[in-house]
């Protein structure tokens, strides 16, 4: 019954997404009202919420237009729960930002794959990637997927190779240049956002844990689930899926290296699992494994945002 109702992509569909997605966001902000004294910090809340539908929507954007999914609604719907796993992450509007501008250039990336206008694709990626990183440093390891999508698809023109130092620079001007007009002291936010701990032990509740360990539970179901059946794909398809899931391993590698650790953190990877979990689904396979799947997946979810209010 609830495969059935995301297994066509619909405006009623869609509509449903957003309205969960509105109704979830809002259930987490009115668990403190003191933004709601200040028109800044409501002009900032509705920011996080107009960037988060956004990259909802680039994230199934990305997922039919490189034929990673069939014409249905799962992508949309996997971002949501999954999201809602980690509700503290609708409060952090640098990490939503962030992830915002790496499905850009994940978007740029993929469309690499078509050779049409590659460097100007390579560029705006490499740029993508360099305004993510100031707004949460380590967003800067995708560029690692700038190279490997270079090597799959562009490797013999050098000049291929230099077009992501010309992005570090343009960025490097511009991030210049607010430092002086805001009276930003760069060295000293540059030194604060590269550290690094590998120490995982920032849970402040037993919630945290749980639901970070149900999280990794699922996204190892899912990527086992890719690796199995990546070689059934459409051979036009495997760099594509290639760079999700070297997508996915970069957002935990982010996850893994920064400072400041959290579960919010893992917002990285869940564009990238939403399409692996959308590709399970969509598999030829008995229609009550498919709901199970959801039913669970769907529960977990609810649990873990609920616990953690």
């Amino acid at each position: 019954m609830i495969t059935s109702l995301f297994k066509k992509s619909t405006p009623l569909n869609f509509s449903l997404v957003v309205i969960l997605i509105i109704s979830f966001f809002l259930i987490y902000q009115i668990q403190d009202l003191v933004w709601t004294d200040s028109a800044i910090l409501s002009i900032q809340k509705a920011g996080i919420l107009l960037a988060l539908l956004g990259s909802v929507f680039i994230a199934n954007f990305i997922s039919k237009k490189n034929g990673l999914s069939k014409d249905s609604s799962y992508t949309i719907f996997f971002y949501f729960l999954f999201i809602i796993f980690f509700p503290s992450v609708l409060d952090n509007i640098n990490l939503i930002v962030a992830n915002f501008f790496i499905l850009l250039a994940l978007h740029r990336l993929l469309s690499l794959q078509s050779l049409k206008a590659s460097k100007e694709k390579i560029f705006d990626a490499s740029l993508w990637i360099f305004v993510a990183s100031l707004f949460h440093f380590w967003s800067i390891l995708y560029l690692v997927l700038v190279f490997i999508s270079i090597i799959f698809h562009v490797s013999s023109d050098y000049r291929n190779w230099i077009l992501p130092i010309i992005a570090f620079f343009a960025v490097g001007i511009l991030f210049a240049l607010s430092s002086i007009l805001f009276d930003i002291s760069a060295l000293e936010y540059i030194n604060s956002s590269v550290k690094t701990s590998f120490q995982i032990n920032y849970f402040t509740n037993n919630y945290q844990n749980g639901a970070l360990s149900i999280y990794a539970t699922v996204a190892l179901f899912f990527v086992i689930s890719m690796f199995a059946t990546l070689s059934s794909r459409l051979s036009v398809t495997h760099a594509a899926f290639k760079k999700i899931i070297a997508s996915f391993f970069i957002g935990v590698l982010i996850f893994l290296v920064s400072s400041n650790k959290s579960n919010d953190l893992l917002i990285f990877t869940i564009a990238p699992l939403a399409i692996m979990a959308t590709n399970h689904i969509e598999m030829p396979q008995v229609k009550l494994k498919q709901e199970m799947v959801l039913v669970v997946l769907i529960a977990c979810s609810l649990f873990a945002f609920f616990s953690q209010l």
